[in-house]
């Protein structure tokens, strides 16, 4: 049954035939792990509150400092020095009282991640460090969840959707087919090094909250099997193929990692 706050609050999204009333069901029963809440995270989980995904966590160690507003547009200033997960969880609250929200203010390890993801039904990397997209790629194939991908530098973007059946209904790939290994260590810039274009997150982010929404509602053709590039500068678009690795270490054939490893040592920091 809906209350009329629910009819009334998705009602421009129930009215797709697409999605409907069964949709809608589908995704107030969902459930999302958002790790960064930062500014990629920032819009996934504004779009998948506002969208009504039933439970949402967020799962940042940081604190939201002056530097963040630019493009983490959903603080405020009087934010500032507020730990970001708690923060995010007000305003998305806020913004939609009707989700769970869980706030997890730690840092993503080994001995944490499985226990924090294991009980949501799609996961989304939007981290910013090559320790934690490991870590989370890892965590998506050992508990065999999809995962949702999105990076970004300087007017650039990633999108991808890991470990979720392509078209042909075979198994895509996961991070580690597409970057079997970390680059050398300070040969990437962080975005706080390099910058960033303040609305690059919010494209980039965006397109990461649409595939999430495919992926629940089994809608069109999610990312699996591609990686969509955005060019900011250019305002242009490509999507490359990408195979699963049948050799691959985590997804392969004959997987040899089976369990989380080292990720500071695994990235030489």
């Amino acid at each position: 049954m809906w209350t009329k706050e629910e009819l009334d609050r998705y009602h421009r999204q129930m009215i797709l035939p697409q999605v409907g009333p069964e949709g809608q069901a589908r995704l107030r029963e969902a459930s999302v792990a958002v790790v960064g809440a930062g500014g990629l995270g920032v819009p996934v989980l504004q779009y998948l509150v506002a969208a009504g995904v039933g439970r949402v966590g967020i799962v940042e160690m940081d604190r939201v400092e002056l530097s963040n507003l630019h493009r983490q547009v959903l603080y405020a200033t009087e934010d500032v020095g507020k730990p970001k997960a708690l923060a995010a969880k007000e305003r998305l609250q806020a913004l939609n009282p009707l989700v769970r929200i869980d706030a997890y203010p730690v840092r993503l390890t080994s001995e944490n991640a499985l226990e924090i993801l294991k009980d949501y039904q799609v996961l989304v990397d939007a981290s910013d460090n090559f320790p934690t997209r490991y870590l989370v790629n890892d965590a998506a194939v050992l508990l065999n969840k999809p995962l949702v991908f999105g990076a970004i530098y300087q007017f650039d973007g990633q999108v991808a959707v890991f470990h979720h059946p392509t078209e042909e209904g075979t198994m895509g790939p996961c991070y580690r087919c597409l970057f079997p290994k970390p680059p050398p260590p300070g040969s990437v810039p962080s975005c706080a090094e390099a910058g960033v274009f303040g609305v690059l997150p919010g494209v980039v982010g965006a397109l990461m909250g649409a595939e999430v929404l495919k992926v629940l509602l089994g809608l069109g053709k999610p990312l699996a099997g591609h990686l969509l590039l955005y060019d900011a500068l250019e305002a242009s678009f490509r999507k490359l193929k990408v195979r699963r690795n049948p050799t691959c270490p985590v997804c392969g054939d004959n997987p040899t990692q089976r369990e989380l490893i080292d990720y500071e040592a695994f990235c030489g920091l």
